[in-house]
């Protein structure tokens, strides 16, 4: 009788298990990176979240791994989404400053 009841609990909870990891560890991913990828578009700005990344930090006078530049996105994107526009921001202005 105990294995009628705990089969379909357990591939109950396998498959809610796996569906929970697959959006975690994919499909927040890949819907955070296309909401960013949307909100430049929207801008106007036609450069990719990494290459903003690299040109901000250049802009600084640093220098950065592209393997850095990966776990930077990947961190902004999952936390701080807004600071992309920050940083698109910063460099505008400083390309601005230099033209002066």
């Amino acid at each position: 009788m105990a294995p009628i009841i705990i089969i379909p609990i357990l591939i109950v909870t396998v498959i809610a298990l796996s569906s929970y990891l697959v959006y975690k560890l994919l499909l927040q991913n890949l819907l955070s990176k296309r909401s960013i990828i949307q909100t430049l578009k929207k801008y106007n700005i036609d450069k990719t979240p990494s290459q903003i990344i690299q040109e901000y930090h250049e802009s600084k006078g640093e220098s950065l791994s592209p393997q850095e530049i990966q776990k930077l996105e990947k961190n902004y994107t999952k936390n701080e989404p807004e600071q992309f526009l920050a940083m698109y921001d910063a460099i505008r202005d400083n390309e601005k400053n230099k033209e002066k």
